[in-house]
């Protein structure tokens, strides 16, 4: 039987280091080092509760926009954590604004936009983990979770309604995209590489491009073999077809990454078998494994270019 204090451990765990006590209206928009954000604050939905939604527009994109440029766009995960280590709970971020302006400066990435979609803190398992999951695991190991890590309420498959419905169709409205599924990635870490890779399985014909920096393929903060078994069987059934899309992972070697090896190796087996190929002149997926690093946006940030190239390579 699955000790349910486990589970608990891990909520709390989750609920501190990505704290919901930035949601108000007035919390601070990020200072960048390129480009500049552009807040939609407390954007409401009928599918979940309402959060900020952060744009960062790179340098000179007004003047960009008057020339006709349109902009590929990657929607990424936990929000709150991609810009300004000053606003983030542990004084840590991805620094995407760098990443981003230093390989669209050496023409190694085209005119690219962010979404980056806050999660809601207490609410950010519920929302992050694959809902479908669930149909392939077995009940004395289904409740538990559900009543304790997704608080009894799923919300995955609300989540990517909000995006895909509600999200996207703003954005595609409100800035000069480029809305086809080439040119239109999703990105997250840990739990948010989890609902990216569902993302892309569930709406492959909105996202051509996923990457999951240390996926969380354990589901809890224990590794166990019912969780990874269920996404196995989700993948099996559902990845969509390898021609047209492209999908990142990765992991390091301590802290939380160091359980993920094993779990990684068989899902690179599945995205073989489903046809997705490593070393073609035009690969549709990668995996890489980071030595020394861990589970922190330290880590995720030195990397971030890489997926960032892959993902839009050859776009």
């Amino acid at each position: 039987m699955i000790d349910t204090r486990l589970i608990l451990l891990f909520c709390a765990f989750f609920s501190m280091s990505l704290t919901w006590a930035q949601t108000s209206p007035s919390a601070p928009v990020p200072q960048v080092e390129s480009g500049h954000i552009e807040r939609i604050t407390s954007m409401p939905s009928q599918f979940v509760d309402a959060r900020h939604i952060d744009v960062w527009l790179p340098d000179h994109f007004e003047t960009l926009k008057a020339k006709g440029q349109r902009f590929q766009v990657i929607y990424m995960h936990d929000g709150q954590m991609l810009f300004d280590p000053n606003t983030t709970w542990n004084k840590q971020a991805w620094h995407v604004d760098r990443a981003i302006a230093q390989l669209m400066a050496s023409g190694k990435l085209a005119p690219t936009l962010v979404v980056g979609i806050w999660n809601r803190g207490p609410y950010r398992h519920s929302e992050y983990f694959p809902q479908k999951f669930l149909q392939y695991m077995q009940a004395e190991f289904k409740q538990p979770l559900i009543a304790q890590a997704l608080q009894n309420k799923p919300q995955s498959d609300a989540y990517l309604r909000f995006l895909t419905q509600e999200l996207k169709p703003y954005i595609d409205a409100h800035y000069p995209t480029l809305p086809d599924p080439e040119h239109t990635a999703i990105m997250g870490s840990s739990m948010g590489g989890l609902i990216s890779i569902y993302a892309l399985s569930e709406y492959p014909q909105i996202f051509g491009s996923a990457a999951g920096l240390s996926t969380h393929w354990m589901g809890t903060f224990a590794p166990n073999a019912h969780i990874p078994l269920a996404a196995y069987n989700y993948l099996q059934q559902h990845l969509p077809d390898a021609k047209g899309h492209k999908i990142y992972q990765d992991h390091g070697t301590t802290e939380l990454d160091a359980n993920y090896a094993i779990y990684q190796v068989f899902v690179n087996q599945i995205l073989r078998d489903k046809g997705y190929q490593e070393t073609s002149p035009a690969p549709s997926f990668i995996t890489k494994v980071f030595e020394g690093t861990g589970h922190n946006e330290l880590a995720w940030a030195q990397r971030l270019k890489e997926p960032l190239q892959f993902l839009f390579q050859n776009k």
